[in-house]
């Protein structure tokens, strides 16, 4: 397989179509090559069965245009960060190859989601140790990045990704997952506010595009500083 440019990893199916699924949409349509894991298959959830959640996935995904959509099977709401999870998600990682992984952020209302991130972290760094499951070669991803996307933790994003030319379409990702989301108004990280979950989605998107001055955005943040060459070329009007 060629290697991954874009790895999403999320706790659950539909949390990358939430929160980033307009960017690897566009990353696609760039030429990038994307992939997805999902942790867990949601056997938990209230609504709906994993099977269906499955199905649903497939579906997204054909949408997302990722080259694969893998599913570790890890215990839905039972996440836990060890070594032997760190170990399966890392032989995972260098099979993949990814230049970029995208984890979920660092604070969470779903313990899975605050587990993932971390979990997600430590498994890049171990994907390099190579006396760490010896048999597949080690590869350590050069960047990885946190979708803030429906959290209100006051943490300002790095950067916020341009999806007005897609957002429709990661719209139609997120409403692949009827049984997750028709007729709701939360879901993971998404807060309630009496609207349709759907319309959440819009308004929030179109709160991070206002920031950069578009329409529809997704928000980024990495714990290290970004690099600039060129403050002319710096993008977003002040005024």
């Amino acid at each position: 397989m060629t290697d991954v440019d874009i790895l999403a990893i999320a706790a659950h199916r539909d949390d990358v179509e939430l929160t980033c699924g307009g960017t690897l949409i566009k990353s696609g349509r760039q030429g990038r090559v994307t992939a997805i894991i999902d942790l867990t298959a949601g056997e938990t959830g209230t609504r709906g069965s994993a099977e269906l959640r499955g199905r649903e996935s497939d579906a997204a995904s054909k949408i997302l245009g990722v080259s694969e959509r893998v599913n570790l099977g890890l215990p839905d709401a039972g996440l836990t960060n060890t070594p032997e999870t760190r170990a399966l998600l890392a032989v995972e990682i260098r099979r993949l190859r990814p230049r970029v992984v995208i984890a979920p952020p660092l604070q969470g209302r779903h313990p899975d989601h605050i587990i993932a991130a971390q979990l997600i972290r430590d498994a890049c760094f171990v994907a390099g140790l190579a006396k760490i499951v010896p048999e597949v070669p080690a590869f350590r991803p050069r960047k990885i990045l946190h979708a803030l996307a429906f959290r209100e933790d006051h943490i300002k994003p790095t950067f916020v990704v341009d999806i007005s030319d897609v957002f429709e379409d990661k719209l139609r990702a997120v409403q692949c997952y009827a049984s997750q989301f028709d007729g709701a108004v939360q879901a993971g990280e998404v807060y309630p506010t009496g609207e349709p979950l759907y319309d959440v989605v819009r308004h929030q998107s179109a709160h991070y595009g206002s920031l950069i001055r578009t329409r529809f955005g997704e928000p980024f943040y990495t714990t290290e500083t970004m690099r600039v060459d060129d403050i002319a070329a710096l993008d977003v009007s002040t005024f």
